[in-house]
Formats: C-alpha cells, structure tokens, sequence
C-alpha cells in the first residue's frame, strides 16, 4: 500500500493563499488528527470545511478544507488539500503538523507519478504539465496545452491500436499459412502502416521550428563600437535595459535579455563592440562577442549608416562570413543621412526614433521560422516526445522500402510491434521506470 504523501503544493512566499497538499488511502485519516470541524465525521467529497487547523497549544488557523475521493482525484488517490492563509512559516507549521500525524514528505513529482501510475495521465500530458508551468511564451503554452488535452495521447493511442490489430492479423496469418493470402495481407497491412507514416510526418513538420517555442530564437547584436548595438537592444526590448554612452567600449560584457514576439521567445545578446583594443578586459568581451555570433541563430550585424565602411566594419564581415548562418545586415541611423553602400539582406532603422523595429523583429523570425507555426495542429516543443517520433517513422519508412521484397510475416511482426513500443514510449505504456522516474524528479514538491 502506497503511503500518504504530503507537501505544499503553491509556492513559497507571502500571498493570499497556501495549499497543503496530502494524498493516499489514509490522507483523510490523517487530516481528521489535526482539523476540527462541525459534522467532520460525515464529510463529503468536493465540499469546503471550514474549521480550526491546531499549530500549537490554544493556538489555532482557520482554514478551510476539501476531500477528494478516490478515484475521482488528481491523483486517483484519496486527497485533501488544506487552504490556509499564505505564508511561508504558517504553511511549513501545517505541513510539520500533518507528517506528524503519520504522512511523509513528497518527492518532487510524486503527485503527478502517482497520477500516471493510476491511469489518470499519460506520460506526455506530463511533460505537457511542466511545459505550462515553465512556458515563457504564449506559443510555448498553447502547445503545452493541446498536449495536456490529450491530443497527442490520441493521436499516439490510436496508431497503437491499429498495430495491435496489424499484429493479430500476422499472427493469424502464421499460425494458418495454408488460409491466408500472404499478398492481400501485406498490401492491406503496409497502406494502414502508410496512414501511420503520413501522421507522424504531419505532427513532425508541424513541430519542425517548434524548438524556438521553448528555447527562444538567440539573436546576438555584433558590430564595431558606437554603431548602436546597446540602443537597438533597448528599442527591441521597448524599455532601457543596455546603458548607452558615445565613449568606445561602454559595453565590455555580454547582457542577455529576452521578449516574446507573435508568440515567440527570442533572447537578445547585446556584445562588446568589435574593435582593435590593449583593454585586457574589453578584449575578454570581444572574445565572447565572437564565440556568440558563433553560436547564434540570428546575428545582427549592425553598421552605421551615416558613415562607409570601415576596417573594422569589413573584418567583422569577413569574420561573419566563415562563423555565422543568419546575418542581417541592421542598418542604424536612418535619421541621419546614408552614406553606406547597399548590403544584401538588408533592413534600414533608427534605433534613436524607434523606426522599423517591429519589422526588424518579424525579418529575425522569418529567418529562422520558415512557415507560420499553425497553432490549430498539434505541435509538440518537447525534444524527447520529437525524437520518439522521428525513430517511429524511420522505423515505418525502412518497413515499407520492403513492400517488393519478399519479407517474411515474422520478420514483418517483429518490426511492427517495435514500432509499437516505439511510439508507447511516448505516453508511457511501454517506458522503463527509470526513464519515468528521471521525468517526474522534474517537477517540483507538491505537484
């Protein structure tokens, strides 16, 4: 028998509400030791008690209390949750006071673990959860929450029944060689394993620039001293984050700062300026200006358009040439008069007038983005739940290269029902514990 498990399930701080969080068989055995309420005795699920939870002696919280009955609970375990007022000490007392009367501390995740080792969440709606929880763009969560609806588990479920069936009829196939036509078996078997194809690859492709919903798209802003970096940054950022000054070398280290555009994150990295210095300590900077253009999804390379080109502008380019994949080329100072030849891939703004920043945004996203993420389809930003599927339809595209050979209906079960454990993966009905376990110690006490 599973233990009761408590822990506090909001986060620490001052606010207006705390909720102490307990679940197993004797959760509300426990909380009737320590909350006093009137007809506590005939307590019914989904209703709010109110009465006195004692801390210490002739010291009393009102609270409130609510009982969830098995399995019609989070966690398909008797729960109860006790809502106090938010404090950090007060919630901490509650907790000291319900792990005396018998429960024990939760691991992080324990509650969601317990959820899905009772059925009531797959292994994806899971990693969906900690998805809404660290979402940091509106893409992010909108993802997150078509996942937690249950719709790749859907999508992923019903495949794995049409292999099951696909699995039955080899068998049958087998154990009566002489009553099946081989052929008309494997011609219906590879079209249903054709539809599979086709519906990873749709989920794929629509998740292809899914990965910048969750990291954000890195853009570093590289450029020679006093072309304006700082102040684009502070333009793309709408407030003034990067201390801007006419003096070479004001920005000596890395600022890293993030927004979110059209329901996408991009992360900003505002770099030392590029130049030939003795400074010990701004050519540090530069390094690292160089090692971020590297690194980067999109650089920026800014240059004043009021002045040509200069050496340092060129050896920049040069360096960019061999480093850097997405390079535009940001044209600051349009307020003034353009001196500056032409450059290919070219956008033309003012950081000081605050000209041509939002297309300046949608131009760093459609570099990277190829196609507008279509939020209506399911789109997957988790790289484990990606991988996965891209293994299954490896998988079926190597099965059905096979459709002219002369493959055998073993060999054919075989590699079907791997990739039925392929895909199971992903909601968790074939995974290992220690994969399940490395994913519920991602969230945190009380979830």
């Amino acid at each position: 028998m599973e233990k009761c498990i408590a822990s506090i399930a909001t986060p620490l701080g001052a606010g207006a509400i705390s909720i102490v969080r307990l679940s197993g068989k004797d959760s509300l055995q426990i909380a009737q030791k320590v909350f006093h309420a009137k007809n506590l005795e005939e307590i019914q699920p989904r209703h709010m008690y109110f009465g006195k939870l004692e801390l210490e002696k002739n010291t009393f919280e009102e609270c409130l209390m609510v009982f969830f009955k098995a399995p019609f609970s989070y966690t398909g375990e008797d729960v109860v949750e006790f809502q106090v007022h938010g404090g950090v000490l007060l919630a901490q007392k509650i907790l000291e006071k319900v792990l005396d009367a018998g429960a024990i501390l939760a691991e992080p995740g324990e509650f969601s673990k317990r959820a899905f080792l009772n059925g009531k969440i797959t292994l994806d709606k899971a990693e969906a959860i900690i998805g809404e929880i660290n979402a940091e763009s509106e893409g992010e969560l909108v993802s997150s929450l078509k996942v937690t609806n249950g719709k790749l588990a859907q999508e992923i479920l019903t495949a794995q029944e049409t292999l099951k069936t696909i699995l039955a009829e080899l068998e049958v196939g087998m154990d009566y060689p002489d009553e099946t036509e081989e052929t008309k078996l494997k011609g219906d078997i590879f079209s249903r394993l054709q539809k599979i194809e086709e519906n990873v690859e749709e989920i794929l492709e629509n998740s292809k620039s899914a990965k910048y919903l969750k990291d954000g798209i890195n853009v570093a802003l590289v450029g020679r001293t006093n072309v304006g970096k700082s102040s684009i940054m502070n333009a793309l950022l709408g407030q003034e984050r990067a201390i801007v000054t006419d003096i070479q070398g004001t920005t000596r280290d890395q600022i890293v700062e993030s927004f979110v555009f059209d329901g996408v994150k991009f992360n900003l990295i505002d770099t030392a300026g590029i130049r030939q210095t003795q400074d010990l300590v701004e050519n540090l900077g530069i390094e690292k200006s160089k090692q971020s253009a590297r690194q980067a999804d999109v650089v920026l390379f800014v240059l004043d358009g009021s002045e040509k080109m200069s050496q340092d502008d060129k050896k920049i380019e040069k360096m960019l040439q061999k480093s850097a994949k997405n390079v535009i080329f940001v044209i600051n100072k349009t307020d003034k008069t353009r001196v500056l030849e032409k450059q290919k891939n070219e956008i033309e703004i003012s950081a000081l007038e605050n000209k041509n920043i939002s297309n300046l945004k949608k131009k760093i996203k459609d570099l990277v983005i190829e196609k507008e993420i279509d939020f209506n389809k399911l789109v997957i930003t988790n790289q484990r739940q990606f991988s996965i599927l891209q293994d299954a339809k490896n998988l079926v595209e190597e099965i059905l290269k096979n459709t002219t050979n002369l493959l055998s209906l073993d060999i054919l079960s075989m590699q079907i029902k791997k990739v039925w454990q392929i895909l199971g993966k992903i909601t968790g009905n074939t995974e290992n514990e220690d994969i399940i376990d490395l994913i519920f110690s991602k969230f945190c006490l009380g979830k």
